[in-house]
């Protein structure tokens, strides 16, 4: 027969064992924490950034909104006798640049995409697609121009009359000091959103529209650590 005393003796030491660990252990989870607490808590604001487009110099004081676009990582799966394992894919998917912005009176930074567009996808005549092409090797990413004097090809950057164009999304701290930039390379424009006209609407009302980009990448570059 089992001393009852003992065994009750033998409980209260396992109970204790547990209850010890369970204070170290939170202990140590408290310890960590502290730890990775940061020293500064400033947040970002979705009101503090400027947007350029060198392209587009009638859009970008007028934005109103643009964002980071979302990337996601393809993946692919390999089979076996109990179940499939997951794996990382090779490709990249980023999603569309979208930016909001006033449009002015005369329409002036509407026809800016808008004739870009056109330009690009349904040109009235080759001139107007010219237009788009710019000279030389600035037509296409990447494109080569051979030099008369030497044969030898050099690349080439696009410049403003290129098919496409560079963008920057400039993330500012609270004091408007610049500290993130977020730069698009190759941009060119994928839609532009209708304007909605209303007798009824007040004159403190502005036209506002959307516009949506697609591009090769973009690059995340810190530009101030202060």
């Amino acid at each position: 027969m089992v001393d009852t005393d003992y065994e009750k003796g033998r409980l209260e030491i396992v109970a204790l064992f547990f209850g010890l660990k369970t204070i170290i252990n939170s202990s140590m989870t408290t310890s960590n924490i502290i730890d990775r607490t940061p020293s500064k808590f400033d947040y970002a604001s979705p009101i503090q950034f400027r947007f350029k487009m060198t392209k587009l110099p009638n859009v970008e004081f007028f934005v109103q909104t643009a964002n980071i676009p979302g990337i996601a990582l393809g993946s692919t799966s390999f089979e076996t006798p109990l179940k499939d394992i997951a794996g990382v894919g090779d490709k990249v998917t980023y999603q569309t640049l979208d930016i909001s912005f006033l449009v002015d009176e005369n329409l002036n930074n509407y026809k800016e995409i808008h004739d870009w567009i056109i330009g690009l996808g349904f040109p009235k005549d080759y001139t107007q697609f010219q237009g788009q092409l710019g000279t030389g090797a600035d037509r296409f990413p990447g494109s080569t121009s051979s030099t008369a004097a030497t044969g030898t090809s050099i690349k080439q950057p696009l410049s403003e009359g290129g098919i496409y164009s560079d963008a920057t999304l400039t993330v500012l701290n609270n004091k408007n000091i610049p500290k993130t930039e977020i730069r698009f390379q190759n941009v060119f424009p994928i839609s532009l959103g209708s304007l909605s006209y209303d007798i009824k609407a007040s004159d403190v009302d502005y036209l506002q529209v959307q516009a949506s980009f697609n591009y090769m990448y973009y690059d995340i570059v810190q530009v101030s650590s202060s």
